[in-house]
């Protein structure tokens, strides 16, 4: 960034005053309750239930948060048990998709005795209006978006194993009560001399957000024109993260497509810059762009890590060693469309780069929204809001008294 620019940023507002409402990361405890295909929960599920007393002990991998007698609650919106595992021998409870760090979905069993720290809050306020930020743990100079957005409900976890944030854009179900500082949409709105509406914040600050040291920041705008453009730019940026819909493609003669088969336990993956092709053993998938390849995020490559998570390693104890046979077909499609919006993302930085120097025409800095009676926003906006208008089973099925 040129001097300019950076002066831009460092006095604009931080994400955390804009989305003052955030939540921890999800911890799982034990890695067999995620795995990137619903087949192989089902039957780690399976195998763990048809366990005896002194077998299901080694298999949970009991932690001070979750052990085979721990007493919690249902996770609200879902259906699993919440008697003591010890003593479980129900169906397996219905796997969720979820996104587990950046760019990478994968499944989930939505029960909260297996999981150390699930975050209810954000499970109910996760529906079909709903959508999250997620802000990677910062890594100095690692490049790579400072935010990433989701429909999924998301872990939070940062590839660099950095403590990130999530940020949904409502705080109540139904897309009720925007998760921004209270008076924020009015003020843009009377600078900008137009309705601003919640999600299109969201797509503003998928443009134009920056990490500083400091934290995550958002030049705002207070010409019309730019904050048009960068909103159109989130947008796209937005759907390329969300990947729903039309799938995204890229131009004719520079699709990804396999060339040859994949092999079906893959160990090893290469990239050859010359022939701009992935090899996934004997493997081969191109042309992949060099800048699909590069695409990072807190400093760790995306396609490397998502590989990782699906190669067949060597000896694997416990659960998580129930896994497909051999390398499914759909992983071969997730991973076709990953290169491609990979790609797409990595053309939008230019723009991007433009849209932060065209803000310091005319910004709004946080001092501004300060004088506004914006910022600081109020400690209850910090906190989530009241949503339990319906009953949650609690722990052994007791209903909570509300």
């Amino acid at each position: 960034m040129t001097h300019s620019d950076v002066a831009a940023v460092s006095a604009a507002p931080l994400l955390d005053d804009l989305l003052p409402w955030s939540v921890a990361p999800l911890r799982l405890g034990r890695d067999w309750p995620m795995a990137p295909d619903a087949t192989s929960l089902k039957a780690r599920w399976t195998a763990f239930v048809r366990a005896d007393a002194g077998e299901r002990d080694a298999l949970l991998r009991p932690s001070r948060s979750r052990t085979l007698i721990t007493s919690v609650a249902q996770l609200p919106g879902q259906s699993s048990g919440t008697g003591a595992l010890a003593a479980e021998s129900g169906p397996c409870p219905e796997p969720v998709r979820v996104l587990h760090g950046a760019f990478d979905e994968q499944w989930l069993l939505p029960d909260h005795r297996l999981i150390d720290a699930a975050r209810p809050e954000l499970w109910r306020v996760a529906d079909a209006e709903q959508l999250f930020l997620v802000e990677p743990g910062h890594v100095p100079d690692s490049g790579g978006p400072a935010l990433v957005a989701t429909a999924l409900l998301p872990d939070g976890r940062s590839p660099a194993g950095r403590p990130g944030r999530v940020r949904p854009l409502f705080r109540r179900p139904g897309g009720a009560e925007p998760n921004l500082a209270p008076g924020l949409l009015d003020a843009l709105a009377a600078r900008l001399g137009t309705e601003v509406r919640p999600e299109e914040v969201l797509a503003w600050c998928l443009a134009a957000a920056r990490r500083t040291p400091s934290g995550c920041r958002v030049p705002l705008t207070a010409d019309p024109d730019v904050w048009a453009h960068g909103v159109d730019l989130g947008h796209r940026i937005l759907w390329l993260h969300l990947r729903t819909g039309e799938r995204p493609k890229l131009p004719g003669g520079r699709r990804p497509y396999v060339r040859s088969a994949l092999p079906a336990r893959p160990t090893e993956l290469l990239y050859d810059r010359e022939e701009e092709a992935l090899h996934i053993g004997e493997g081969r998938i191109s042309p992949v762009p060099a800048a699909a390849w590069d695409f990072h995020v807190c400093g760790v490559r995306v396609l490397q890590l998502w590989f990782e998570r699906r190669a067949w390693p060597g000896e694997v104890e416990g659960l998580a060693a129930l896994r497909p046979s051999a390398w499914p077909q759909a992983w071969t499609s997730e991973l076709l469309e990953l290169i491609t919006v990979l790609a797409l993302l990595a053309e939008l930085r230019p723009r991007q780069a433009e849209l932060v120097r065209a803000v310091g025409s005319a910004p709004l800095s946080a001092g501004a929204l300060r004088t506004a009676g914006v910022l600081p926003a109020p400690a209850t906006s910090r906190r989530p809001a009241s949503v339990l208008d319906h009953h949650e089973e609690g722990p052994g099925g007791q209903f909570a008294l509300l």
